[in-house]
């Protein structure tokens, strides 16, 4: 009786050891195919920012995108072997071009939300942030509570607007909003004094703070940004994120925050 026990037990760990094996075969077919499907194409396509300094930009005086993201994208591509070709997207485009296979990864101050995992493979955060104001100097804009009932820009497409009105309704403030295309044009309407704060995360405001403009200490809703893929690549974001456990733990993605003297927010509400 005890002899049939065990070689029932025997069986039973046997089917799911081959179980495991198999769907961890199936796992790692997955991933080699996808991979070497960039490998044979010789090039890694990732779409980029190409207006927001210290992530992802584009210098006409070097004639070469720079920023955080652009290196993490090249440290990707390293790793495959391949050479890395840049789109550059904006808040409006950056999820179509994924749709229709022109890129393969996005890397693009992308913020993760429950929405967009619903439709898009989504690495784990490689930077935190949260949502800041720029204001003109010598308003006495302080404080958030100071743009109650003031006029704040904020990118078409972007999730900065639905943040602040839900941040407005839990404090009693009000906001009227102008959308525009582009952070520089964002830029460009606060120093033309069209509005009286240009809205998204703080670090990404760094790049645009002058001598007439300053960013409200006060900051709110932490920011988690991630590389994103089609949902059927998500073997790609699973080899993504293996290299981000990496990077982090050795401490490679601190020296690219370092390089461009980016200070992530706390990830304490994460």
């Amino acid at each position: 009786m005890k002899k049939k026990i065990c070689l029932a037990v025997l069986a039973s760990l046997s089917l799911l050891f081959m179980s495991f094996f198999t769907a961890s075969k199936t796992f790692a077919d997955t991933t080699s195919e996808q991979i070497k499907k960039i490998q044979d194409a010789g090039v890694l396509k990732v779409g980029v920012k190409q207006d927001v300094p210290n992530f992802g930009y584009y210098s006409a005086e070097s004639g070469k995108y720079e920023g955080m993201e652009i290196d993490l994208a090249k440290k990707i591509a390293k790793t495959l072997g391949v050479k890395v070709a840049y789109t550059a997207v904006t808040t409006q485009t950056r999820e179509a071009l994924l749709d229709n296979g022109q890129i393969d990864l996005l890397i693009a101050t992308y913020t993760i939300t429950d929405e967009r995992k619903a439709s898009y493979a989504i690495s784990n955060p490689y930077y935190y942030d949260e949502i800041g104001f720029l204001v003109n100097t010598g308003k006495g804009l302080k404080t958030i509570s100071d743009l109650n009932g003031k006029t704040i820009g904020v990118a078409q497409g972007s999730t900065t607007k639905l943040t602040i009105e839900e941040y407005g309704k839990a404090h009693n403030l009000k906001f009227k909003f102008v959308q525009l295309g582009s952070f520089p044009e964002l830029a460009i309407s606060l120093h033309a004094k069209r509005i009286d704060a240009f809205s998204v995360d703080k670090s990404i405001l760094t790049g645009y703070v002058s001598k007439k403009t300053a960013i409200i200490d006060e900051g709110f809703n932490t920011q988690e940004y991630g590389i994103a893929a089609k949902k059927s690549n998500q073997a790609t974001i699973d080899y993504v994120n293996d290299l981000l456990a990496k990077w982090k733990a050795d401490g490679s993605l601190q020296k690219l925050y370092d390089k461009y003297d980016l200070k992530p927010a706390k990830a304490e509400n994460n």
